[in-house]
């Protein structure tokens, strides 16, 4: 008879969910899973890990295009779409045996289904659509003193921009596409939105942005956001901001959309498709949540620092635990939450030291206050900023514009925030924030050696402008 008690269970093998599973393994708890499709969740399946890999093929593929460029070759450049989505789906493939790998290998039991938590401590599985897994636990009651709600989100549907999964797509259906559409248009441009844009649009096809905010990359430093948005203009993208979408009207194989442009006038552009990227929402329904009276607000479940609910033995990480809906902010959590369940005291999760990276062209990543958002809270600060076309290692790669920029407390040293956009700087970023979870000083960087030739001297020349110290500008 299979085992139905466990120490804790986890409701969702996404990012969050597995990697929380791994670390209560690794603390001696009896661990299991509960997951109704795949594997990896929506990150390694429909989202993080597949879209850079559809990244990357237009990255390569931008860099055939412009060989010359570089000094070669390459003749009657072209593309292979199926082949195009086929890789990404084999790389997801990849991860998700993976994951499978890493549950056996730390014991953890993986329940095929979908779960209702009955009470505290007990769940039922009920059948999922999706075939099960060899090897996994099936339908059937379990009991477990802790009970982690990792179930993650779901695209955002607003009216009007109802997904037919034909003509108006989420990110489920932009990943995967029947054929490369000639015409897009892409609404709301925060990460999802922009990635997509600049996939579909180094791949060839004509994209309008829509962005109901002054700002794209709403999130974002307003300097780097402009400075990116130049660059998605230079390569050919139709932006539009502070606008919305009025109207779509559906032909037999592409839209009408008409678009209110927030000063009293309409245009109309006529698209392939649509891609709805307008945010998303955490999946708590049918779960059981509302009749245990566990808190919820805006479409996610609330928490305390440790990931408890207001109900006892009930806990939620990630997405569906609220923003900002990261990958990395969900392990994070779940990683606190099963050390405060074990009683090691770790640290409540400080959301200004979680990283924000979009992987479009040029990259843009972020860490800490923007300098509105240092402003608005009358802080005294020092700016510096840093051009990579005064970087050595950017301009042989050719890859010479982008910009670093940092903000500092004028009074205490403190490093308050880093905003960087151009090549890698995805990568880059994580130098920022260990400097900020040390809470280190400009004293302290000016005196790190940052190698050379590298793209990193940006960081820390950003850093000497903030003090009028800079060197190769």
């Amino acid at each position: 008879m299979a085992d139905t008690s466990f120490d804790i269970i986890i409701i969702g093998a996404g990012p969050g969910g597995y990697v929380t599973a791994i670390r209560a393994a690794q603390l001696g708890f009896k661990v299991a899973v509960v997951e109704r499709s795949y594997l990896g969740g929506i990150c390694n399946n429909w989202g993080c890990i597949p879209t850079k890999a559809l990244l990357r093929s237009a990255e390569i593929y931008h860099y055939m295009q412009h060989a010359k460029d570089y000094g070669l070759s390459a003749d009657n450049v072209s593309f292979d779409p199926k082949a195009v989505i086929q890789r990404s789906r084999n790389v997801v493939s990849r991860l998700n045996t993976g994951v499978g790998f890493l549950m056996k290998k730390n014991k953890i039991s993986v329940i095929w289904g979908e779960a209702f938590i009955d009470a505290p401590g007990k769940i039922t599985v009920k059948a999922s659509a999706v075939e099960a897994p060899k090897g996994s636990l099936g339908p059937g009651s379990y009991q477990a003193k802790h009970i982690i709600v990792a179930t993650g989100a779901r695209p955002r549907v607003l009216p009007g921009l109802e997904p037919d999964k034909k003509l108006i797509w989420t990110y489920f259906e932009a990943m995967n596409p029947d054929r490369m559409p000639k015409s897009l248009l892409v609404v709301g441009s925060g990460a999802i939105g922009i990635e997509f844009a600049s996939f579909y649009r180094t791949m060839g096809a004509a994209v309008t942005v829509v962005e109901v905010l002054p700002q794209i990359l709403p999130a974002e430093d307003a300097e780097i956001a402009a400075f990116a948005r130049k660059q998605f203009e230079k390569q050919g993208m139709t932006i539009l901001s502070g606008a919305k979408v009025a109207k779509l009207d559906k032909k037999a194989d592409s839209v009408v959309a008409t678009i209110d442009d927030g000063k009293g006038k309409t245009q109309t552009i006529e698209v392939d498709r649509v891609i709805a990227a307008v945010g998303v929402v955490g999946n708590i329904e049918n779960l059981g949540l509302e009749k245990l009276g566990v808190k919820t607000d805006r479409g996610t479940i609330v928490i305390d620092g440790m990931c408890r609910t207001n109900v006892q033995g009930i806990y939620a990480i990630g997405d569906v635990a609220g923003p900002p809906m990261l990958a990395h902010k969900a392990e994070h959590e779940g990683v606190i939450c099963v050390e405060a369940i074990k009683g090691l005291h770790p640290h409540a999760m400080d959301k200004l030291l979680i990283p924000g990276c979009t992987y479009c062209t040029p990259q843009v990543a972020s860490v800490g206050l923007t300098e509105q958002a240092a402003k608005g809270k009358k802080l005294d600060i020092r700016i510096g900023r840093f051009p990579f076309i005064g970087n050595g290692k950017a301009v042989a790669l050719g890859e010479d514009q982008g910009l670093a920029k940092v903000i500092f407390d004028r009074k205490t040293g403190q490093l308050l925030g880093a905003h960087l956009t151009g090549p890698e700087v995805t990568e880059l970023i994580q130098g920022f924030v260990i400097a900020m979870n040390l809470e280190t000083t400009e004293e302290e960087l000016f005196h790190t050696i940052f190698p050379h030739p590298t793209l990193s001297e940006t960081m820390k020349e950003a850093v000497l402008d903030a003090y009028g110290r800079v060197l190769n500008m």
